[in-house]
């Protein structure tokens, strides 16, 4: 009997990317079609999260399928202070495994995994483009312009704050000299499109990630882009609001350094809207390249994920970019997935995260899953089959960005436990909450919840090996004293197990 036919895969990845800017997330405003037709035939998933909010270690952990705290790639190099800057070896990438397994394995644009070694060392077929933003320089790009008789970038219109000592603050965003088809975003589709188009020629299964570097900021956006969007239409996030007290005092010092009270909240929602056309912009690229899979007869074997590497504040809790804060803004991102075998057209809240994708790829490509994995196959979940032992926490942890912050996080679907040895903890009840502006950390009401929380928290570390554990050790209530009867006070509060998923 023949071998059922395995699946094409394409990993669709954006950096730095909200998951209130989508249309099927809830945005009315701002435009993403093929984004939303992709979760219209495939299940969207509304509780998924990054392992941790920077770039390096939340795609090291995608490749890997471990958790941070094991592959030890803790930061981006830009800023690194002394931790790991290559992956070393004890946790290949899943690119080895899928080329054993007759795929053909390519990677096309943001890398972001280590400061000198590219796809090409990891398995992929791929040029290696260094470091976090667009390398508007790089020669393959600017060779592509060429060819087009396209205009190289040319920004103006900048958009700064102003530092703290006065000095002019990070570039926040511009407008573009030149059309969208100039853009490094359309560059990085005709590449991902040419490589589907090869690989299609061979009949071999293929893999291929097209990961842009957008909508990271700054926003540089064409001029029709930049404006896309009325500020008037826009809502700011409710908090906005943040005033930090009883919140850890990095949160307002690093307000301070991405210049929030300097630029205003005027400009906040112009560059909210210049935000959204960024989406759009990337959007339109995903729709090119879905198109390019409908012209070559692809599209029914092949699965497709869309999901990105984080999320950004933009303004949320007068902050921007990410780091020292494990709000959800930044935690949670989109996740979709459709394609062949996969039960579509439907909504699933269980908790997902991009630590699942590699065991997911090792059921696609019908591969051995390694028994060190930390993240699980949600093909089940795909295929809408009944899954009882479904985790209803998550773990996440961050290391620092531009300094050194440990944190640990322990989220349920009612509340979120925020470990920070440096200064005060947090504790947000996410449905009185939602917006996380009251630190109820302190509060003797939820004190059983707190303790629960914490004695939890750090079982969890302390199983997987994670050395965190030490700081909560002397410093919290950690003991297992009467842990179960803690234990049901989360249970009882909170509003029951997860669904397994509704029709949109």
């Amino acid at each position: 009997m023949n071998e059922p036919r395995r699946p094409n895969i394409l990993i669709l990845m954006t950096d730095q990317h909200r998951v209130d800017t989508l249309g099927c997330y809830g945005n009315r405003v701002c435009q993403t079609p093929a984004i939303d037709e992709l979760a219209a035939r495939g299940v969207r998933f509304d509780n998924a999260f990054t392992p941790t909010a920077i770039c390096t270690p939340a795609r090291a952990s995608l490749l890997t399928g471990v958790l941070p705290f094991r592959h030890s790639l803790l930061a981006n190099y830009e800023r690194n202070v002394g931790y790991r800057e290559e992956l070393d070896g004890r946790y290949p990438p899943f690119s080895h495994g899928l080329r054993s397994a007759g795929y053909q394995v390519g990677h096309v644009g943001k890398w972001h995994v280590g400061k000198e070694l590219g796809p090409a060392d990891h398995g992929f077929d791929g040029v290696h483009y260094p470091g976090w933003g667009n390398p508007v320089n790089h020669p393959d790009y600017q060779g592509w312009l060429r060819e087009r008789d396209l205009p190289s970038f040319r920004l103006r219109s900048e958009v700064r704050g102003h530092f703290p000592n006065g000095e002019p603050g990070n570039l926040l965003a511009g407008v573009i000299d030149g059309p969208a088809e100039s853009t490094f975003e359309h560059y990085l589709a005709d590449r991902a499109i040419e490589r589907i188009e090869r690989y299609s020629e061979s009949g071999w299964p293929f893999f291929l990630a097209c990961n842009w570097f957008g909508p990271h900021l700054p926003y540089c956006l064409p001029e029709d882009y930049y404006h896309r969007y009325n500020p008037d239409d826009v809502t700011l996030p409710r908090s906005i609001a943040e005033t930090f007290a009883g919140k850890p005092a990095v949160q307002r010092s690093y307000s301070r350094h991405w210049t929030f009270d300097s630029v205003g909240l005027e400009r906040w929602t112009e560059l909210t809207a210049a935000y959204w056309g960024y989406v759009s912009l990337i959007d339109e690229q995903v729709g090119r390249i879905l198109r390019a899979l409908d012209r070559l007869g692809l599209t029914d074997n092949t699965v497709v994920i869309f999901t990105a590497d984080h999320g950004e504040f933009t303004g949320a809790h007068r902050l921007h970019d990410k780091g020292p804060a494990m709000y959800d803004d930044i935690y949670r991102i989109p996740f979709v997935v459709a394609g062949p075998g996969i039960d579509g057209g439907r909504t699933d809240d269980r908790i997902v995260t991009l630590t699942d994708i590699a065991p997911t790829l090792c059921d696609l490509a019908s591969m051995e899953k390694p028994d060190y994995y930390d993240g699980r196959d949600i093909m089940p979940l795909l295929r809408g089959e009944p899954v009882n032992d479904w985790p209803v926490e998550l773990v996440a942890e961050f290391h620092g960005h531009h300094f050194p912050y440990p944190q640990r996080m322990l989220r349920t679907e009612r509340y979120k436990l925020v470990v920070n040895p440096a200064d005060c903890n947090e504790l947000y009840d996410l449905l009185d909450d939602p917006d996380e502006l009251l630190n109820r950390y302190d509060q003797p009401a939820l004190a059983g919840v707190r303790q629960a929380m914490m004695r939890r928290l750090y079982t969890i570390l302390r199983e997987r090996g994670d050395n965190f554990y030490h700081w909560m050790t002397s410093m919290y209530e950690v003991g297992e004293k009467s842990y179960d009867a803690a234990l049901s006070d989360v249970d009882s509060a909170s509003s029951g197990s997860p669904s397994t998923g509704s029709r949109q």
